[in-house]
């Protein structure tokens, strides 16, 4: 890369940061053109990035984020994935980390909070936003479905007892 082209990438990679809801960091070490072609189509699935950068390049693009506390973590050959949803890229981080032992997972920032490697998987092991909504849905469409057989409930009785009557000449 010439000067003018890495003082772009930088200028590039720090917005990324900037605009990151979480920032995961990993080791990946060993993995194939298509395990890694793998892990960027899941990521761009979920709504979240792979990039691989040079350390010094990736901590130069810290520099005045949120995030600038991980520049420890860019040791050796590293990737680093971000996502708006503090939830999907660390899932999908931690899920291909667990089928390929070549992703190890160093830690992460959410904001300026920095997350070890027990914060990425508590961030994965949360339910996502779309999830969330359901779960929300739901809670909010049983009261309603209650109040209606509540409702309805004394008209099938007085029903039921007409017919009995009824029935009974």
């Amino acid at each position: 890369m010439e000067r003018a082209e890495k003082h772009e990438f930088v200028k590039t990679l720090n917005g990324t940061f900037n605009d990151a809801g979480v920032i995961v960091v990993a080791q990946y070490t060993g993995l194939t053109v298509a395990e890694m072609t793998e892990l960027r189509n899941q990521m761009k699935d979920a709504g979240a990035t792979v990039k691989v950068a040079k350390n010094r390049l990736a901590k130069l693009a810290l520099k005045d984020t949120p995030s600038e506390g991980i520049g420890e973590l860019f040791t050796g050959p590293t990737c680093v994935v971000t996502s708006e949803d503090p939830v999907s890229g660390p899932k999908i981080a931690v899920e291909f980390a667990k089928k390929n032992e070549k992703l190890v997972i160093l830690g992460g920032a959410m904001g300026e909070m920095v997350l070890d490697v027990a914060g990425v998987k508590s961030l994965a092991a949360l339910p996502s936003l779309d999830e969330l909504r359901g779960k929300i849905v739901g809670l909010l469409q049983a009261p309603a479905g209650k109040i209606a057989r509540i409702l309805n409930e004394p008209g099938g009785q007085l029903a039921r007892v007409v017919q009995a009557k009824a029935d009974a000449g």
